[in-house]
């Protein structure tokens, strides 16, 4: 529990064998349930998982490869069928720092936001990020900004928090599957006007492999795309600018709905 609110935390995860326990042994205390969604892996981090020993950890395996959408879909249901109030998601490859975890879902357990998203462009790190994924990164994320009226910097980063009465907004089903799924999330939370907020993150990257390709930019780049369709044929008076949100490490802000 963190001030009252149920907390969970999705880890999808593929392929993670060497990772995956690191991964559950520091994730916080407060965390009342843990959704480790093994998408089919080929190697033993199912076993792994199973093994752990954490009385939080509940594990559940696809039978065929999804993709981390359809992943992170499945935990966001298993959540809520365990009535988690707020739901954060850290991946199985451990590129995400459990100390930032707080800083992420501060903004939703607060009431401030519905959903929020780690960047890694605004911590003093990000020189650690590959300078090829760097430039995907603004690019793509200024590109997903001006579709969705929300300023944000780093709309790939998976590290993020989300409300269970935002979740129950969502077409799960309809999601994108794999790579480009923070994009068609973002689409969606536009479409019901929901509140989004960043927080900074520290970027981590030391002997995790990066899987993203240059098919994935590709397919992100058709999302955006879609997006923007979708958005302007829905009405095109919901593509209007949102104030700006504050990117100091812990703490973050979101417009008021009430207030457009």
């Amino acid at each position: 529990m963190l001030d009252g609110a149920c907390i969970a935390v999705v880890v999808p995860a593929h392929d993670e064998e060497h990772f995956i326990h690191r991964v559950l042994d520091t994730i916080p205390a407060y965390v009342d349930f843990i959704f480790v969604v093994d998408d089919a892996s080929s190697d033993h981090t199912f076993r792994v998982a199973q093994q752990h020993g954490d009385a939080r950890v509940h594990i559940l395996r696809h039978a065929f490869n999804r993709g981390v959408g359809a992943s992170i879909a499945t935990g966001y249901r298993l959540a809520l069928q365990a009535n988690a109030h707020v739901v954060a998601v850290m991946a199985g490859d451990g590129q995400m720092d459990p100390d930032d975890l707080l800083a992420v879902l501060r903004p939703v357990v607060d009431g401030k936001a519905d959903y929020v998203k780690g960047t890694r462009l605004s911590h003093e790190e990000a020189y650690r990020m590959p300078a090829l994924r760097r430039l995907g990164t603004r690019v793509f994320g200024w590109a997903t900004s001006q579709v969705v009226g929300y300023p944000l910097t780093d709309s790939q980063c998976g590290y993020t928090a989300i409300s269970s009465n935002a979740i129950r907004k969502l077409d799960l089903h309809g999601l994108w599957p794999s790579f480009g799924y923070p994009n068609d999330l973002l689409f969606q939370l536009r479409m019901y006007d929901l509140r989004v907020a960043e927080v900074s993150v520290r970027p981590v990257y030391d002997k995790e492999r990066s899987e993203l390709k240059p098919r994935h930019a590709f397919v992100i780049a058709c999302l955006i795309a879609r997006g923007a369709w979708r958005i302007r044929l829905r009405s095109p008076s919901i593509i209007r600018r949102h104030e700006p949100i504050s990117h100091r490490h812990g703490e973050a802000s979101a417009p008021n709905r009430n207030s457009e």
